[in-house]
């Protein structure tokens, strides 16, 4: 793996943020609720513990056995989602008595003395707040979970694709993307996501990017489960960038092995002789500002030879170049994943305003994206607001 200066600023803005959080939650769920010294050593003990945890469970498990590696990594990224709405919990309630303790002494407009402080009232409040919180996180987060692990829902979707011939009117292609086999998803899970896949009889199955998340060595076997996809025209797979991260030529040729056609800035041709179309993959845009300029998104080289009159599928991880170079490239439809649509709440609010094309389908002119809320889950077993999905795209002529 390739460290850069950019992923050292990351990861230290962001363990400072950890260690902060961890600070605010042992104030508000440990200092604030008793006096007693060992009630409140015990909350700096594990407060601590879980600090060093979700921050050592971002780059330790690469330098630890399978077995453990998995382990810590389970247990970071399941402390940080409970963390999260942990402390969206806790500020949101604090933030409501804050405000009723104003708006009551504006009401009783009082001359401005200093109030008197009633400690076991502070303290039941302290208590009753950490004890709701606690409750709504448990409650929210074990929803995340089940729906994270519960079986993708499957959104179909038709596209009218400009140039594609009358006899592949009703083509289907079935999306897979962002499914990042790794610690927390393994061959249960791909498993019965394979036998959905099945299920459907789509004539083509895509896979568009962020696979894995790990060695070939160490996912070989949950991986292993694409073996069984079943579909007229095969499975085919373009790069994410955890791909990037995880071996990205490594994979390619694992996945070549097991039947599945890796396009990596080339396209084929789907179908008969005399009613085809073109199936373009590209590697990830962002593989260049990752470190790996030489195994990056190359759209030019992708389509170099083809008929531009010719009807056309981009497979792209990232929706980012649909704009720039998919439609003045004459793509008919571009599937992606890569935005997870936010994956749990409230960040899929925030991807929503970064991302123009942050979920599902979307059309200028002739020309249409789906981006997909992805299959799995990265980091936190969560899925709030977003959930998984795979996805069948009937084409149209």
């Amino acid at each position: 793996m390739r460290f850069s200066l950019q992923s050292l600023i990351f990861f230290s803005v962001m363990s400072l943020l950890v260690v902060l959080g961890h600070l605010y939650l042992y104030r508000r769920l440990f200092r604030d609720t008793a006096k007693h010294p060992h009630w409140r050593r015990a909350g700096v003990g594990l407060m601590g513990l879980l600090a060093t945890i979700m921050t050592g469970g971002w780059f330790v498990p690469r330098l630890l056995p399978g077995d453990t590696a998995s382990v810590v990594s389970q247990l970071n990224w399941v402390w940080m989602g409970l963390a999260i709405y942990l402390l969206l919990a806790v500020l949101t309630l604090g933030g409501v008595r804050t405000l009723g303790g104003w708006l009551k002494r504006r009401r009783m407009a009082e001359p401005a003395v200093a109030p008197v402080v009633d400690e076991e009232r502070r303290q039941f409040l302290a208590r009753t707040t950490a004890g709701v919180a606690l409750a709504a996180t448990g409650g929210m987060a074990s929803y995340g979970v089940w729906r994270a692990y519960h079986p993708p829902v499957v959104n179909e979707v038709a596209v009218k694709l400009p140039g594609l011939p009358k006899a592949l009117d009703g083509f289907s292609i079935i999306q897979l993307s962002d499914v990042h086999v790794g610690p927390l998803i393994q061959r249960r899970f791909m498993d019965a996501v394979v036998a959905q896949c099945n299920a459907l009889k789509g004539d083509l199955v895509c896979i568009t990017g962020d696979l894995v998340d790990g060695r070939v060595a160490q996912l070989a076997h949950g991986v292993g489960a694409l073996n069984n996809l079943r579909s007229r025209h095969g499975t085919y797979f373009v790069t994410g960038n955890h791909e990037y991260y995880s071996g990205d030529e490594e994979w390619a040729e694992a996945l070549t092995r097991m039947g599945i056609t890796v396009l990596r800035n080339r396209h084929v041709r789907i179908g008969e002789p005399g009613a085809s179309f073109d199936l373009v993959g590209v590697d990830d845009w962002g593989a260049q500002r990752s470190g790996y300029p030489e195994r990056s998104y190359d759209l030019a080289a992708a389509t170099a030879g083809r008929d531009p009159s010719r009807a056309s599928v981009l497979l792209a991880h990232q929706p980012a170049g649909w704009r720039e170079q998919a439609l003045k490239a004459g793509m008919g439809l571009q599937l992606s994943g890569h935005t997870h649509g936010g994956q749990f709440f409230p960040f899929n609010l925030v991807v929503s305003a970064i991302w123009e094309h942050d979920a599902g389908l979307f059309r200028e002119g002739d020309s249409h994206i789906y981006v997909s809320r992805g299959t799995g889950f990265w980091g936190p077993p969560l899925r709030v607001a977003a959930p998984p999905e795979i996805v069948k795209v009937t084409l149209l002529a």
